[in-house]
């Protein structure tokens, strides 16, 4: 690998024999000679090049510079072809100089002419007089340089390539003006570059996507009128009328430059990027009923035939009155979800569909499967977003089977209002259902697996309640977000008769920073158990992020001696003993009733394990809550509130927490991560 770096980057490489760069034919009907292939380098290989070589710690304003004394190393000042693209022609030319200040180089047509066009009007006669006007100088950026296979012009062709993809894709036109007390390359174009390679590997939602390039095509607009209506304002101290005029515009103009900037920089930033994101779908708006009230059966069939047609007019299309009811058929689930408003209700038969998109629900609606969930699947097409939004005050899933592949955020996103998942089948991608602050799940009968991350999120002050589900095959079953912090309430959790099984962490997580207090006490009895240790990011204002918590994490299991945390060695999870039975001192001895006593014995056991697992995680939450309200009363106390409001202190978490089963997690049952 380094090889490859030194390759695309080190000045030394031209010596060596052959060329290390592969080639590729150019598009479209004329003949050009092949091309370097350039466009397909690694992020390190632009990040070095960008930082070793290029622009190291140079300010923006003197990126220009930096630049052309780069170019006047590597870049070969005369003897090869190259290709100069333009939005409306392509011909074929030879350098012959190179401007390196102006980032220019001085080009004659090749012959025999090659040239093509999106019309016929650009002869040779007409290039000619073009080349001449602009004194055979072209942009760097606008030239691709023909294959040649000795290497010698390797450098040559790598070279304009990083000057392209900074002009088109890191450079911004008011870079120039802003603070050069700042590196600009960790200011400007190290997140930039980030982004980028995001994007590509889809690591990034579709939406955010274009967002930010809306963002940056209306700052660009802004940002040139602002650049004329400064440039008309006359240097003199004339106060007339216009003049005035154009200052205030112009400052008008200004601010909504800054502001478009601050939101690309939230979106550049790796850090900010998801909190903008998570904001833009808190904000969807519903549509609400329609004009008239009518409610609307949307239907999406898969194939119709007059058999499933009489089933679905007997079973949902004729409720007790059907006299107004309205039926609208569509091709795919996401259109039919798409066209709902409030009350209105999707059925979906049998088969499986393919859906590129995201499914934002606003609106209380029902989204049906009609048959059992594998029978009526629902798989996500495509790259970088997640598979469903919720927002609506009362919406409802159910007889479905979702599928989600190459995914960046999770499946299911509760941001708002109440969302109802039952008999459904969800196969994971990255996390599972994310139930965010202020919103409320019910899942119920459900089976959710795959999930990278935690196959149930839930934050603070949210609401969540689990019966008779499967979460399995997880890197955590369940995992609760701290909220001892004070601006958060506790989330209200009922888990009954699930079975959380086989999730390479723990079945279920509390993450939560570790109390002073508890930390003594920890040292005091040389207490064993698993640590999360946690290193935070650079810090945000709560304002901006209230709730979002993004951290560097280190899995080590440790005991604390004296206040020191050591690695602990071997399995740290507690083992069961209890006395030895009649039936196992004789185990070696065949007698009658011997294996049925040891069976129900071992059921006794596995039940008394399973009760003690739920009365754990009961005590745990519970206890938690309660130190939360400890911390809010002290602060009351010492704000001189010396008779607080019941409501105001009623913030303890409801727990019901029964019949659960945890079986082979890789972890144990259920784990608190001390940060």
């Amino acid at each position: 690998s380094d090889g490859s770096a030194d390759s695309c980057s080190d000045y030394g490489s031209r010596d060596k024999p052959g060329t290390t760069l592969g080639r590729t034919v150019a598009d479209g009907n004329v003949l050009f000679p092949d091309i370097f292939h350039t466009d397909h380098l690694l992020f390190y290989e632009r990040f070095r090049a960008y930082q070793d070589y290029i622009l190291a710690d140079c300010k923006a304003s003197e990126a220009k510079r930096f630049i052309a004394e780069y170019l006047e190393k590597v870049l070969e000042p005369s003897g090869w072809q190259a290709i100069w693209r333009t939005n409306v022609f392509e011909v074929l030319v030879g350098v012959v100089d190179v401007n390196f200040p102006a980032l220019k180089a001085v080009v004659q047509l090749s012959e025999p002419f090659l040239c093509e066009s999106q019309d016929s009007s650009f002869t040779l006669e007409c290039l000619q007089e073009l080349l001449e006007l602009k004194e055979h100088q072209v942009l760097l950026q606008e030239l691709w340089v023909v294959y040649d296979e000795s290497g010698e012009f390797d450098q040559t062709a790598l070279a304009i390539e990083h000057v392209r993809f900074f002009y088109q894709c890191i450079w911004r036109t008011w870079d120039e003006e802003e603070e050069d007390e700042f590196d600009y390359f960790v200011r400007c174009v190290e997140p930039r570059l980030r982004l980028h390679y995001d994007i590509l590997e889809h690591r990034v939602p579709s939406g955010l996507v274009a967002d930010y390039q809306n963002l940056l095509s209306q700052c660009e607009k802004l940002y040139e009128k602002f650049l004329n209506v400064r440039n008309s304002i006359s240097s003199s101290d004339s106060d007339s009328e216009a003049e005035n005029v154009s200052m205030v515009e112009g400052l008008k103009l200004y601010d909504k430059v800054e502001h478009l900037k601050q939101k690309l920089k939230l979106i550049e930033n790796p850090l900010l990027r998801y909190v903008f994101g998570y904001q833009k779908y808190g904000s969807l708006q519903a549509k609400g009923l329609r004009a008239a009230g009518a409610k609307v059966i949307h239907v999406v069939p898969w194939t119709m035939t007059a058999n499933l047609l009489h089933l679905l007019a007997r079973d949902k299309l004729c409720p007790e009155s059907c006299e107004d009811l309205k039926i609208q058929f569509h091709r795919d689930p996401l259109a039919a979800v798409n066209a709902c408003y409030e009350g209105d209700r999707v059925i979906i038969c049998p088969g499986h569909y393919f859906v590129d998109g995201v499914f934002c629900i606003a609106d209380s609606v029902e989204l049906e499967g009609y048959g059992l969930p594998d029978d009526v699947v629902i798989e996500k097409q495509g790259k970088g977003d997640n598979f469903f939004d919720c927002t609506g005050a009362n919406v409802k899933i159910s007889n479905l089977k979702l599928v989600q592949h190459d995914a960046v955020e999770g499946i299911l996103n509760v941001h708002h209002g109440k969302t109802t998942l039952e008999n459904c089948v969800l196969q994971c991608e990255t996390t599972g259902i994310t139930v965010r602050t202020s919103a409320e799940l019910l899942m119920k009968n459900s089976d959710l697996y795959g999930a990278k991350g935690a196959g149930v999120e839930i934050y603070p002050g949210s609401a969540c309640t689990l019966l008779h589900n499967g979460i399995h095959h997880c890197k955590e079953g369940i995992l609760v977000k701290n909220f001892l912090d004070e601006d958060y309430e506790a989330p209200k959790i009922t888990m009954v008769n699930n079975i959380i099984h086989n999730n390479e962490g723990y079945g279920v997580v509390l993450v939560r920073p570790a109390m002073p207090s508890e930390m003594k006490d920890a040292s005091a009895q040389g207490t064993k158990g698993t640590f999360l240790f946690l290193e935070e990011t650079p810090k945000t204002t709560k304002s901006s992020i209230p709730d979002f918590w993004v951290f560097l994490m280190i899995w080590l299991p440790c005991m604390t001696v004296d206040g020191i945390l050591f690695p602990a060695l071997g399995n740290t999870q507690p083992t069961q003993a209890g006395g030895e039975t009649a039936c196992a001192e004789g185990s070696r001895q065949e007698q009658p009733g011997c294996v049925t006593d040891e069976l129900e014995l071992y059921k006794r056991a596995e039940t008394s394990e399973q009760t003690e697992n739920n009365s754990e995680i009961a005590s745990v939450l519970g206890a938690t809550s309660a130190k939360k309200r400890q911390i809010h009363k002290k602060r009351l106390s010492e704000l001189r509130f010396t008779e607080a409001d019941d409501n105001l202190m009623s913030q303890e978490m409801f727990v019901s927490v029964e019949g659960n089963q945890f079986k082979w997690n890789g972890k144990g049952s259920f784990g608190v991560f001390f940060f």
